[in-house]
């Protein structure tokens, strides 16, 4: 088990639940039903995008960890460079090949959410504008490819996917100051970002007619980020941006939550909400970012 564990470091375990729960969120604003369809394919595929993403991220990052986080798998030694490389790859390819084998569409998302899991690692991950762009890409990808299970979905409720990329966005710029820590502008930005999406949610809630029942779910979220960025806000240092990063990645599972409450689903608002103490757990055993 000591072995496997800096690989299992590598895929950041309580971060793959929060993939799972976009899968669920996705599915649910597409309004399918557990009797129609399986989740199981797009909840694989989406553990080998996410989890091949984030490996690559450290591959790619081998030689700047080794100065800023030498205690990372990579630069510790723990995980060979080649064999980092290959655990990677190898994820994404499941990623995909899952999305596939459920329907050519989802397969065709999944490509371009590993395409733009690459370019963000490889390009775009220090640039201020794009690199919170193509990582929110990534993952409103993600939700996607939960609605791709009725294709319909998608260009009903597409446009959804700009609040996640909103969402990440905000996270990515807030982590880019995370290892020396930042400027309060930055997370005022970061802030406002989240704020359009809670407001968003909540609209959209109101629309469908289930405002009453995501108002709860919006109102935990806010609490959940809102605390650790305020922290962070008032001193900008390396310690509390990491705890605001860590939240808002922890939280998006209450957001894909209350993404099912707007749209009806309670029984899936409570099963992805479940998934929030398995991350946390996670969280406290394996690094978040």
């Amino acid at each position: 088990m000591s072995s496997l564990k800096p690989y299992l470091q590598l895929t950041r375990p309580a971060n793959l639940v929060t993939a799972v729960a976009d899968i669920l969120a996705g599915m649910a604003i597409a309004q399918f039903t557990f009797s129609d369809f399986s989740p199981l394919p797009l909840i694989i595929s989406t553990l080998g995008l996410y989890g091949g993403g984030v490996v690559m991220n450290d591959v790619f990052d081998a030689r700047l960890d080794s100065i800023e986080r030498p205690e990372r798998p990579i630069p510790s030694g723990r995980v060979p460079l080649q064999s980092a490389m290959t655990l990677g790859i190898t994820l994404l390819f499941i990623g995909i090949l899952s999305a596939t084998i459920y329907s050519s569409l989802s397969g065709l998302i999944a490509i371009a959410i590993a395409f733009l899991t690459v370019i963000y690692n490889r390009f775009a991950k220090h640039h201020t504008v794009l690199g919170p762009v193509t990582m929110g890409m990534c993952r409103g990808g993600n939700l996607i490819l939960g609605m791709s299970v009725l294709p319909d979905s998608i260009d009903k409720w597409g446009l959804i996917a700009l609040l996640p990329i909103a969402y990440i966005g905000a996270i990515t710029l807030i982590s880019q100051d995370e290892v020396h820590g930042g400027k309060r502008r930055t997370l005022y930005i970061a802030a406002f970002l989240y704020a359009v999406v809670l407001a968003a949610q909540l609209v959209i809630a109101q629309k469908q007619g289930n405002i009453l029942y995501t108002v709860p779910f919006v109102l935990l979220h806010t609490w959940l980020i809102g605390r650790p960025l305020w922290n962070a806000i008032l001193n900008p240092v390396g310690p509390l941006i990491g705890k605001a990063v860590k939240a808002g990645v922890i939280s998006l599972i209450v957001m894909n939550a209350s993404w099912c409450m707007a749209f009806g689903l309670w029984p899936v608002a409570i099963a992805v909400l479940l998934l929030l103490p398995l991350s946390i757990f996670l969280a406290r055993i394996f690094a978040v970012t």
